[in-house]
């Protein structure tokens, strides 16, 4: 969407900061022994105390089979997104933990993630972790005013070359605002200079997604996550940010 009033933009910088909280909330019951159902009940109550809306829950985009039935998609290792919470599904010491959760305020959606660990992780998970999430870093720094979409996925493909770790290439960020998904489709690789122009009052989600195998994902047979072909581990960071003259505003921080 494009966030042209001032209400528009209260709206969605309150929630922004309600999903801030819940998801910091989140991170830190993220430990060996807890089920993903668990953590899924904390995000619910979590969202409802603050008076917002689940946004992942029943959501039921074209093309998919079934709406998604939870509140929050945890993801771990191989697992990149969407990953379904259950009550047979137990951190383990060293997992790679992947939460993301969105919700809405006043009919306006926002959406975020992150990578933690579940007890200690080793040094390559830790790269791993920590490398996704200057991969955000730089993609938000290159949504100005004036850049194009292309710059983002340039700015990510820059840390992924550098560190060796590979993109995700068929997952991507999106507009947002209005709806869960919107237009825009962001990818984490591309062209400076390319696709379409960023302006101002933009609302955008940002998400890269990075590997330590070679990228390719493939969906399994719960019709929601999709999980490293190869097997390798996996990391995923969001924001949802507005796009401002003065350069991009982090409604999720």
């Amino acid at each position: 969407m494009i966030a042209n009033t001032q209400d528009q933009i209260e709206h969605l910088r309150t929630a922004g900061r309600a999903l801030a909280e819940v998801l910091q909330e989140l991170s830190k019951q993220v430990r060996p022994g807890i089920t993903t159902a668990a953590l899924d009940l904390l995000a619910e109550e979590g969202i409802r105390r603050r008076g917002c809306k689940p946004a992942f829950l029943g959501y039921k985009p074209e093309g998919m089979k079934r709406p998604f039935p939870a509140v929050l998609c945890v993801s771990i290792n191989e697992e990149v997104v969407h990953g379904i919470p259950s009550q047979d599904r137990v951190l383990e010491n060293g997992d790679i933990v992947s939460l993301d959760l969105g919700l809405s305020y006043q009919g306006y959606y926002v959406d975020s993630a992150v990578t933690v660990c579940a007890g200690e992780c080793d040094a390559d998970a830790k790269k791993l972790i920590e490398t996704t999430r200057e991969a955000l870093n730089v993609a938000i720094a290159a949504a100005k005013v004036g850049n194009h979409v292309g710059d983002i996925g340039a700015a990510v493909e820059t840390v992924s070359k550098r560190t060796k770790l590979s993109i995700v290439e068929d997952l991507g960020g999106h507009a947002v605002g209005k709806a869960v998904h919107e237009k825009p489709f962001i990818a984490n690789f591309g062209n400076a200079g390319e696709g379409e122009k960023i302006v101002e009052g933009m609302v955008l989600a940002l998400e890269p997604m990075l590997a330590e195998g070679n990228g390719a994902v493939t969906l399994l047979g719960d019709d929601w996550t999709y999980s490293m072909r190869d097997d390798s581990r996996a990391a995923h960071f969001e924001h949802t940010i507005l796009v401002t003259k003065d350069g991009p505003e982090i409604l999720t921080k």
